[in-house]
């Protein structure tokens, strides 16, 4: 009787999934759409299968440790480490190519600084002297806009947690300020987008009340007026609305499912003045500082704001530039813009450090450098092309474990990150990635010191860029200072060199 009951269960079961390709043939020999699937029903669809799965082997399997994009396997390992405090040590020497065109060598001391001779790198102070309250920033390595929104509730909760315990700041992004922003009590730099997120009034124009509103946060530290990001310029942010929730909606001032998308630029914002106008008006009304990010496509922005703080006066300048290289952006973005628009953080860098200089306003402007710079190397990098601290986005997100699934506008990332469905935040849990946010943070600070000292420099502020040296295309080094010579300042004010 049993042998009866599974055969005729087995027959069954042949005959459903004779069925089921029979649908599946007729329904791909039909259908107008793919040409491999109407040519080849059914066994074209292993083609996309392949397709899909050839991503993740690649990742796995076949590429090296320093081939993929747009972080290698070595880097997101270097990154977890530091997050676990497990150090960044190896055994048998690097596999870091020292020929390869663009590669960084620091210049070592012959006589390195004797750990009695360490200085702690000293904080700094942005705004000073120039709105009501100042902020004095504590860490070279802060945590770079994401918006709630982009990514999880959980995930800003880690990371305002962890930014607190590690004394970092922690950039908002666009989708504006949120209670897990403030939850953890760290330093906090409110955003304000092209859409004017948190600080909107009914018809999406700057609100005074609701600027007040969101300085009167102690923990609100200063505000950044967003121009462009690396990832998107001339392109505003980009919500799908499978992610905004009802939470979201209400904090934005949105409708909730709706695609958020925001303007390109600000539209009252046309010209330099009318910029500078913007900080001002922002600064007044906060008592703040307030600054800009933007990414840099050559001379000109850097060049019509420095003439036009000579016209007006050094007062109007912002409190601080954020860089975003071209490389940047841990958001959803078209990739037309994210391959091809604006440059590198490499070359960016560099040209708004020595415009400031130039105009006599470095010490004036604080300059923030964004984009891939998630380890120590990079952002002593940065440190020595001229920039006073260095944000990451994705080198916080490999500490809370993103493992570059690529998913982030999807709303499915496995990692509960960039993802706002319940179920996979269960594996996001704050407790445990608060301390590595931390962890990531000061050992990051650490190792930027750790270099400095192995440069004969008392503390990273003392890099320069004659201590760093870039391989050109025949694998022979070139300084940076070479390469970027530091100009004379030709304004009347003060110039660090």
């Amino acid at each position: 009787m049993l042998s009866v009951f599974s055969v005729s269960l087995g027959v069954l079961l042949a005959m459903m999934l004779a069925l089921g390709v029979i649908y599946i043939y007729l329904k791909d020999i039909t259908q107008k759409k793919h040409s491999i699937l109407r040519n080849y029903p059914v066994i074209g669809r292993l083609r996309y299968f392949f397709e899909q799965l050839g991503e993740y082997f690649r990742q796995y399997f076949f590429l090296g440790d320093r081939d993929e994009r747009p972080f290698n396997r070595s880097t997101r390992s270097w990154v977890y480490r530091m997050a676990k405090n497990e150090g960044g040590v190896l055994g048998f020497g690097s596999t870091y190519n020292l020929h390869e065109t663009g590669a960084l060598i620091f210049v070592n001391a012959p006589f390195s600084v004797l750990e009695v001779d360490r200085l702690p790198t000293p904080p700094l102070p942005i705004g000073e002297g120039y709105c009501t309250t100042p902020f004095v920033a504590r860490s070279l390595v802060n945590v770079s806009g994401m918006s709630f929104g982009a990514i999880s509730k959980p995930a800003v909760q880690s990371l305002s947690h962890g930014a607190a315990k590690a004394g970092c700041w922690i950039d908002t992004g666009e989708g504006g300020l949120s209670p897990y922003h403030l939850e953890g009590g760290c330093d906090v730099i409110m955003q304000i987008g092209t859409a004017k997120y948190g600080v909107r009034d009914a018809d999406g124009r700057l609100s005074d009340t609701k600027l007040r509103e969101n300085a009167a946060h102690e923990n609100v530290r200063a505000f950044e007026i967003k121009l462009s990001q690396g990832a998107k310029p001339g392109k505003g942010g980009v919500l799908p609305g499978g992610k905004v929730t009802a939470e979201i909606a209400r904090i934005r001032g949105i409708p909730e499912g709706v695609d958020s998308l925001s303007p390109n630029r600000h539209p009252e914002v046309s010209n330099m003045d009318e910029l500078l106008d913007m900080i001002l008006r922002v600064r007044d009304v906060t008592g703040k500082p307030v600054g800009i990010k933007t990414a840099i496509g050559g001379w000109q922005f850097m060049n019509l704001m420095t003439e036009a703080v000579a016209r007006r006066g050094i007062g109007d300048a912002p409190d601080f530039i954020a860089v975003d290289g071209g490389e940047g952006g841990s958001g959803a973005a078209p990739q037309a813009l994210a391959d091809h628009m604006s440059l590198s953080i490499e070359e960016a860098l560099p040209r708004v450090v020595d415009a400031l200089i130039e105009a006599g306003l470095k010490d004036r402007v604080k300059v923030i450098a964004s984009g891939q710079l998630v380890t120590s190397a990079r952002a002593a990098w940065a440190l020595a092309c001229g920039a006073d601290f260095v944000n990451t986005a994705r080198g916080f997100m490999f500490s809370l474990g993103c493992i570059q699934a690529l998913r982030c506008h999807t709303n499915s990332c496995p990692t509960g990150i960039t993802t706002h469905n319940p179920k996979l935040h269960r594996g996001l849990v704050v407790e445990d990635k608060l301390e590595r946010v931390a962890a990531y943070c000061t050992n990051m600070n650490k190792e930027i010191d750790m270099i400095a000292h192995s440069c004969g420099l008392r503390h990273a502020r003392e890099f320069r860029r004659e201590h760093v040296r870039i391989v050109q295309g025949d694998g022979r080094s070139t300084a940076l200072n070479m390469m970027y010579p530091y100009p004379l300042p030709r304004g009347g004010h003060s110039a660090i060199q």
